[in-house]
């Protein structure tokens, strides 16, 4: 008997499930996610499965986890402060691929160096100038990331700057070329730059997980979810948190496969900051060729095809005034719940709510609250004096948002903490709403009504109030999170079916007319042509009524509260390696390895070399993956042109990709 664990780790919720062997689901629980230390909820979850099932700790045979956290950090702009390095480029070129947004205020150090398509020398390494500019930002940031022109084809100059680096400053170093083996500097180096701003959030949960496993005496290999759906080790994820993003998604993906066993599906999980959608065709999550898109960054890590939009039941519900018009949206940003914050803190939170539902005259910050994510080894690096003053003030307890913030200047330097993940803010959420009309239970739901009755109270453009009661305010945002939902499906089926611009689509007004249906002079009908599969705590609340609106039949299986924990178990270690080889000169065939270029004259003993070189790193990265009963499933790309009649070779791309099972604590 083989007994797998499976967490979950997400913006609000961690789910664990017990799993013997690999079919029969013998405990669930969830508990609630605790930032300032993971592994309060992450022990809650297991220790409630333990009970349940009657297990011991000590028979459990492999602990697998999920997680959110990554890609709730890029959807909300957040992640520790970071350093780019960027050898060979220039300031023009980090403007592509939307990576002056993504860079923000986070310095990047541009140094002489890189190479060319070739793999010869661009330029010679500065490393005197890349010692200078490490040593005067190195207190301002927790990471670096290195990026050089043409690194895949070349990596030393990447490789000498990790060495100066970790020498000079002891901190965590990306190295673009070892995130992904494609051409494309500028994307390259934005995928960097996005895993090291993870890197300490990932050890964080990766920790709290590894310190409970110790507590309670389980003995077991540790694995995360990839984003494409396969796991790795836990020392692999460690190394490379950008994997991570979409790995919760990615379970769900493969949860939900095992729980319906279905073909073909629109498979959309609604957690408490995201919905993730993703199709199922032929039983498998396609795999998205241009790289995951997270937060509206294309990035070069391989996971599965899926939408990601920054919306879920603790989605900021805000006023959008348009015109004469005032109309609700939900998201992106996630806020904490007032219903939960009162569950934790009731009399500061009705205290206020109270103080201002007596007043007459509406305050710009009335039902927020905000608090301080004090977790152990937070990076605060960087921090301005006022943001740093700021923080300071929060301290350890909640407060309202009013209290902290008294001058114009205080709230950039509140939304800049928030950014960072040093804090966090309480508002009215679809998840207040569920609690006012009783389609949730749990947390406060007097504090609920008290917000949304707040919120009511709000002026709209047209100078009236925007709704007569709390109770209105919450059938409006539930109402709305159905539209909401409906149009990320519709955007999805129709970039799924091939059409450009799908999300302008989808908000199109005969999209629109068409959900349910409009019969009148024009008969329009829109609406999904595959089963929806709702995934999520919520999506029993609020599913059926989003298959009513596009007309389709909503899968709601048993277990799909924790789909994402069962997905972490279920699925394979996959790990692939790549080589690409050019030809420089007529007879000469390069190979650009790891270690640098490879020079040889001979096509098939390019070949040949190649598909031994990848066969064997793929092999050797599934076993440190923690795979065993390896298979290797290789694959080429080679590309010739005509020339005076003959092919010539021009460049190929030899792949192989390695799978297996996770090995177990009976395996070791």
């Amino acid at each position: 008997m083989s007994i797998f664990l499976g967490i979950d780790t997400g913006g609000t919720y961690t789910d664990a499930v017990l799993i013997k062997d690999e079919r029969e689901i013998l405990a669930s629980a969830k508990s609630l996610t605790t930032k300032d230390d993971l592994s309060r909820g992450i022990g809650g979850a297991v220790a409630a499965v333990l009970a349940q099932s009657g297990i011991a700790a000590g028979d459990i045979a492999l602990v697998s986890m999920s997680t959110t956290l990554a890609t709730n950090a890029l959807v909300e702009g957040q992640g520790g402060r970071v350093a780019l390095v960027a050898i060979g480029f220039s300031p023009a070129d980090m403007n592509r691929a939307g990576l002056d947004q993504v860079i923000g205020d986070d310095p990047v150090l541009f140094v002489p160096g890189g190479h060319d398509h070739a793999g010869g020398a661009a330029a010679p390494l500065d490393e005197n100038a890349l010692r200078a500019a490490v040593q005067r930002i190195d207190s301002h940031v927790g990471a670096f990331a290195v990026a050089a022109q043409f690194a895949t084809r070349n990596p030393m100059h990447e490789l000498a700057a990790r060495q100066i680096i970790r020498e000079l400053t002891g901190k965590p170093v990306t190295c673009s070329h070892e995130l992904s083996a494609r051409l494309n500097g500028p994307k390259r180096a934005l995928t960097a730059m996005l895993n090291a701003r993870l890197v300490s959030m990932i050890e964080h949960l990766i920790a709290a997980t590894e310190g409970l496993m110790a507590q309670h005496g389980i003995d077991a290999p540790c694995m995360v979810v990839r984003g494409d759906g396969a796991l790795i080790a836990a020392d692999v994820a460690r190394a490379r948190p950008i994997e991570t993003i979409l790995s919760g998604p990615a379970a769900s993906i493969v949860g939900a496969r095992w729980l319906t066993q279905a073909e073909n599906a629109i498979v959309s999980d609604i957690g408490g900051t995201t919905t993730d959608i993703a199709i199922l065709r032929d039983g498998q999550p396609l795999i998205d060729p241009d790289g995951a898109l997270v937060g509206g960054h294309r990035t070069m890590v391989e996971a599965v095809a899926m939408r990601t939009s920054g919306l879920g039941g603790d989605s900021a519900v805000q006023l959008v005034h348009e015109g004469l018009a005032s109309v609700l949206r939900l998201g992106p940003r996630r806020v904490l719940p007032v219903s939960l914050l009162a569950h934790e803190a009731p009399e500061i939170v009705h205290g206020a709510l109270n103080e201002a539902l007596a007043r007459e005259r509406l305050s710009e910050f009335d039902g927020q609250f905000v608090r301080a994510v004090n977790r152990i080894g937070r990076n605060e690096s960087g921090l301005s004096a006022r943001e740093a003053e700021l923080l300071a003030r929060l301290g350890t307890g909640l407060h309202t948002l009013a209290r902290m913030v008294k001058t114009r200047t205080d709230m950039p330097a509140m939304h800049k903490l928030i950014a960072r993940g040093l804090a966090q803010r309480g508002a009215l959420t679809p998840s207040d709403a569920s609690h006012v009309l009783g389609l949730q239970s749990g947390w406060d739901a007097e504090a609920a009504q008290k917000a949304a009755t707040l919120f009511a109270r709000q002026k709209t453009n047209a100078g009236l109030v925007f709704a007569p009661d709390g109770e209105s305010v919450a059938r409006a945002v539930i109402d709305q999170l159905h539209r909401q939902t409906a149009e990320c499906l519709m955007a999805a089926a129709l970039a799924e079916d091939g059409f450009a611009n799908a999300d302008d689509l989808a908000r199109h007004s005969l999209v629109l007319a068409g959900q349910p249906g409009h019969v009148g002079a024009a008969r329009i009908s829109v609406g999904l042509g595959l089963p929806l599969v709702g995934l999520g705590a919520s999506a029993a609340t609020y599913y059926p009524a989003v298959g009513a609106l596009l007309g389709c039949d909503c899968v709601l299986p048993e277990h799909g509260g924790v789909a994402n924990a069962i997905g972490a178990v279920v699925g394979q270690v996959t790990m692939r390696a790549s080589l690409t080889v050019t030809s420089p000169a007529d007879g000469v065939y390069r190979l650009h390895l790891p270690e640098g270029p490879l020079d040889m004259g001979n096509e098939a003993d390019a070949a040949a070399h190649a598909r031994a070189f990848v066969a064997a790193e793929a092999a050797s990265r599934a076993e440190a993956a923690g795979a065993e009963g390896i298979h290797i499933s290789p694959s080429e790309e080679i590309t010739r042109s005509q020339v005076e009649g003959r092919s010539v070779f021009v460049e190929a791309l030899f792949s192989a990709a390695a799978s297996g099972r996770p090995r177990t604590a009976q395996s070791h």
